[in-house]
């Protein structure tokens, strides 16, 4: 007999983001019927799970949902048999590895944060032997059910775990709803009838189309940006938008995009900001010694506004939006990170892209967008190239990838740098990096 309700395992399910997927599933239970939430971690996170899992009860309970098993789990087969969504949201080497990769870039004078430049490569090489086996467990054991991947890098995991196993997985990112929420709000219009076109790579991906009713109002929020409107994420410095650039690219890049495109302001303001208060991940751990002490209170049952100071906002609206329009065979437009398919001309079909897909029980679809204007094109097939080459140095252990790999990423490029920086990667993270040490 088929029981009623599906079950979701959270990979990292000790993180402080959980409560807010917990407050996402409890707005959305009649659409997505909960039965078991599996929470997986590791012994060192036992603490942070165990008090997750008893903040998930208490909110479950102030909602009526007693009757919905919480399990907490330290290896991985159990909580994937049985589940319809895996959901990845894990930190290989916890925040202290990001803080050490954060230090690192800053060390040889290149930004050093956690998904672009060295900060990345060295997250990477870190978390896809992980992922890579949780998702050959999925295939296993829950051969039907699909990876929700939100673990940074996002578009170099999900890539990796498309390549090399069977699993089903699409990545996920909170910057395309996050910038549709302040599109939105810069223009006075609702979110509902404010219609984005995103085409790119995470955490590099542009709005090349904005509309509104179905009028289109690019030119508008261009014009807004130039005069000095600023768009803004927790975790990236605020910075306006040089206007001749954005006139020039006729699109509206991700905040992400400033390590990129502003290169020297945002290493110099990283690199106050590390003299002044820390790096990012070191000042994040003391927001998370805050969270963790609010949510061990027996009398917390919802999630506290502090967490909104964490970064990583509407995540639990793009990943329960996901899971709904799979479950639900909605086919829904939503923006995630899925396999290029043809849809952006010019990179390979099995790139994983970040732009606007249709989402249906068969998984994400996405829309045709053609060819990158140039130097778009050129900037994402520049990074592209860097994600399979350490896609390539993370599977195989390879050295000499890896080194192509930061040579070829536009915030490391020098090779005897690059060289430096690989052998220190390897070092401090030698205890992570098993196929480099064979």
């Amino acid at each position: 007999m088929e029981q009623q309700g599906i079950k979701i395992a959270v990979f990292g399910g000790g993180s402080s983001y959980t409560p807010e997927l917990i407050e996402g599933l409890l707005a959305r239970r009649a659409s997505i019927p909960l039965r078991e939430l599996a929470l997986v971690d590791i012994e060192a996170g036992r603490d942070k799970v165990e008090t997750i899992a008893a903040l998930t009860r208490r909110m479950l309970d102030q909602n009526g949902l007693q009757a919905v098993k919480v399990s907490v789990h330290y290896a991985p087969d159990e909580a994937i048999r049985g589940a319809q969504f895996v959901l990845t949201q894990l930190r290989v080497g916890r925040l202290a590895a990001r803080a050490a990769d954060e230090r690192l870039g800053l060390k040889y004078g290149l930004i050093g944060q956690e998904t672009t430049g060295v900060g990345g490569f060295a997250k990477a090489l870190r978390t896809i032997p992980v992922l890579l086996d949780i998702a050959r467990r999925v295939d296993a054991l829950a051969p039907d059910a699909w990876i929700i991947n939100f673990t940074n890098p996002a578009a170099i995991v999900t890539e990796a775990v498309q390549r090399h196993t069977r699993a089903k997985i699409i990545g996920l990112c909170n910057v395309p709803v996050a910038m549709h929420h302040m599109i939105a709000g810069m223009m006075e219009e609702p979110e509902e009838d404010v219609r984005l076109r995103f085409a790119g790579l995470n955490h590099m991906v542009w709005v090349h189309e904005v509309y509104v009713r179905g009028e289109n109002r690019t030119q508008q929020v261009l014009e807004m940006l130039c005069n000095g409107a600023v768009m803004t994420m927790n975790n990236i410095q605020e910075m306006p938008w040089p206007a001749p650039l954005l006139r020039a690219l006729g699109a509206i890049p991700c905040p992400y995009h400033r390590y990129f495109y502003l290169s020297r302001e945002m290493l110099r303001e990283e690199q106050e900001a590390a003299r002044a208060q820390g790096t990012r991940a070191e000042q994040v751990m003391k927001v998370e010694e805050e969270l963790f002490a609010l949510y061990r209170d027996p009398a917390l049952n919802h999630k506290p506004e502090q967490l909104s100071f964490r970064g990583g906002a509407f995540y639990s609206k793009v990943a329960l939006e996901l899971i709904d329009a799979i479950y639900n065979d909605r086919g829904a437009e939503l923006v995630v990170n899925t396999a290029n398919r043809g849809a952006i001309k010019g990179l390979p079909d099995d790139a994983v892209i970040e732009t606007n897909c249709l989402v249906n029980g068969a998984g994400a679809h996405p829309l045709t967008f053609g060819a990158l204007p140039t130097s778009m094109h050129a900037l994402t097939t520049q990074i592209k190239t860097y994600e399979r080459l350490t896609i390539q140095a993370a599977v195989e252990g390879d050295t000499d990838a890896g080194l192509l790999a930061l040579v070829t990423n536009p915030l490391v490029g020098d090779a005897s740098v690059a060289s430096a920086l690989l052998d220190e990667v390897l070092t401090l993270n030698r205890d992570y990096l098993p196929q480099f040490n064979r």
